[in-house]
């Protein structure tokens, strides 16, 4: 058998190559083997049809929660995943040094979804995390401890993609920007990006943009106010502006209220758009406002961020901001993840961290996952047997 799989007659989509035309896409070990026309006639071990689906690189979900069973805040990638298309899932800091170990080889090495991670500069990671119990793990600066943060993160260099600090109010209390200096800290020693989490001052928006470098992520980039992106008219902040051109990342961060429709429909307005596109699914997100990355894709479509650009920011950017280039691309060689979508006319309300609604007029749904190159039965698609459409 030439092929261990191919899909054919969908429409390959992958702005970041110029790739927009029907092909057949084998894959073999893994990886992505050949795109072409009538792969199948070389010999296949299975074969998909996908006629009317577009085909577009494996999802990234660049910011969730995933370490299930050993923090509170955790949900189970694979379930998230089956239903979303997800093919890669980054876990902004749920783990910190002290319990990075576990969530390694108790929830990544088991997971059928790719899991990476960034790190939490604190020692226990999140820790306090629910409904009822809500502790920042960077209220206590003796939990920040860089030189165990480096010594781990070292022990498990495939998995450990960047570090990750929450400041703000609920996040480190009266620690002000302290936990972003630390964090900036360790990055530099491992040569890897920071995430910074910013919710309620102290520190200011301000504060935490001066720190960040080329590269580095500013998650929760749209949020509501207080620290939002925009002034009280409406107005993109000026600090929001120079951050993005000196090559900042700008990543959503849905959850449960890092997105608000007011400052993301400003910007996208005023010509600012997300570089990333994420989740930020949680305990308290999984079931709304954010739910899952394909239905944050369906609300920025919605909001009028081009196609293209939807695309990029679930693939090509969060791959880029990694420095992973064999995942988020439809290239020969590449990792062979891939995420078959419709784009259905549908009106579909969201809601946003505030509650508040806005409705669209077509959405994403998930048509088959190729996940390391093998047809993946378990995705959840509508419409098939046992599954609402």
């Amino acid at each position: 058998m030439t092929f261990d799989l191919v899909v054919s007659g969908a429409r390959l989509f992958d702005p970041a190559r110029g790739l927009d035309h029907v092909r057949d896409i084998g894959f073999r070990n893994g990886r992505i083997a050949e795109i072409g026309k009538d792969l199948a006639q070389h010999g296949a071990a299975r074969l998909v049809q996908a006629n009317g689906l577009m085909a577009l690189p494996g999802l990234i979900d660049f910011r969730a929660h995933v370490y299930w069973g050993g923090t509170s805040l955790g949900v189970d990638a694979d379930s998230v995943g089956r239903r979303s298309g997800t093919t890669t899932f980054v876990d902004a800091g749920s783990a910190g040094a002290g319990n990075m170990p576990g969530f390694v080889k108790h929830v990544i090495e088991r997971s059928e979804t790719r899991i990476l991670a960034y790190i939490n500069v604190s020692f226990a990671g999140i820790f306090g995390f629910s409904k009822e119990v809500m502790v920042g793990e960077c209220q206590d600066l003796r939990l920040l401890n860089a030189r165990e943060a480096v010594r781990v993160a070292r022990d498990f260099p495939a998995q450990v993609v960047g570090v990750k600090a929450r400041v703000g109010f609920n996040a480190g209390g009266s620690s002000g920007a302290a936990p972003l200096d630390i964090a900036i800290e360790i990055a530099e020693e491992l040569d890897l990006p920071v995430m910074a989490h910013i919710d309620f001052p102290p520190p200011s928006r301000d504060e935490v943009l001066a720190r960040l470098r080329p590269g580095d992520i500013l998650t929760h980039c749209f949020r509501p106010f207080p620290n939002a992106p925009i002034d009280g008219r409406g107005k993109v902040r000026d600090t929001i502006l120079k951050a993005h051109q000196r090559g900042v990342l700008f990543d959503i961060g849905h959850g449960y209220g890092g997105f608000a429709f007011k400052p993301g429909k400003a910007a996208l307005d005023q010509g600012l758009m997300p570089d990333i596109l994420s989740s930020d699914v949680h305990v308290l997100s999984v079931d709304g406002p954010a739910y899952d990355v394909l239905n944050v894709m369906s609300k920025f479509l919605a909001l009028g961020m081009p196609l293209d650009a939807v695309v990029k920011a679930v693939t090509t950017t969060p791959a880029k901001a990694m420095r992973r280039p064999d995942l988020g691309t439809l290239a020969v060689d590449a990792l062979g993840d891939m995420t078959l979508v419709s784009l259905v006319d549908e009106p579909t309300t969201y809601i946003d961290a505030m509650g508040e609604r806005f409705t669209g007029t077509r959405k994403f749904r998930l048509g088959g996952v190729v996940l390391r190159g093998q047809w993946w039965d378990k995705a959840v698609i509508p419409g098939e047997e046992g599954q609402e459409p």
